[in-house]
């Protein structure tokens, strides 16, 4: 175990996180890896849970205020974001065009680390795809059409009716 993961086990416990919220910890953690799907999709499927999507949507929210050396927070809350808009609740959408002001203040996103890289590019280019999903209902529609249809179709597989095989 690495000593940030052991370091964000300590903190989970500190302030009492709940399941959603820890799950959320993981996939915007500061680790120099995208977050898992499979962890996004467990994420994904909280939203449909009242109560956890409060806590989910909580912890993204503070995620997505970080600055700075955590700028890997805001990125892959930008990411994991992204992910909930196609395969979450609706609710996310919902919310998220409440806060729609939040999200456009990133589009000025700044870091540049000590080796003098613009890390905030990444950032401000994932702003710009996920405020262009919020603004097109119609395309975010077929977007989770598609989720909805990858990911019935990954169920399937997964029990052995894929590949254009039926189990016989």
């Amino acid at each position: 175990m690495t000593t940030s993961a052991l370091r964000r086990q300590v903190k989970n416990i500190v302030h009492n996180y709940s399941e959603a919220e820890i799950k959320v910890r993981e996939a915007t953690s500061n680790d120099p890896w995208g977050p898992p799907s499979s962890l996004m999709s467990e994420i994904a499927d909280l939203t449909f849970n009242t109560v956890a999507f409060t806590e989910v949507m909580g912890m993204l929210w503070r995620r997505l205020n970080d600055s700075g050396k955590n700028w890997r927070h805001v990125y892959k809350a930008l990411t994991l974001l992204d992910y909930l808009l196609k395969t979450g609740s609706e609710r996310v959408a919902h919310q998220c065009r409440e806060n729609l002001y939040t999200i456009q203040t990133l589009k000025d996103f700044q870091y540049i680390d000590r080796d003098g890289k613009d890390q905030g590019v990444n950032v401000r280019e994932k702003v710009k795809q996920v405020m262009a999903l919020l603004k097109d209902e119609e395309r975010l529609r077929q977007e989770r059409t598609h989720a909805l249809k990858t990911k019935e179709r990954m169920a399937l597989e997964g029990i052995g009716i894929g590949s254009g095989q039926l189990g016989f």
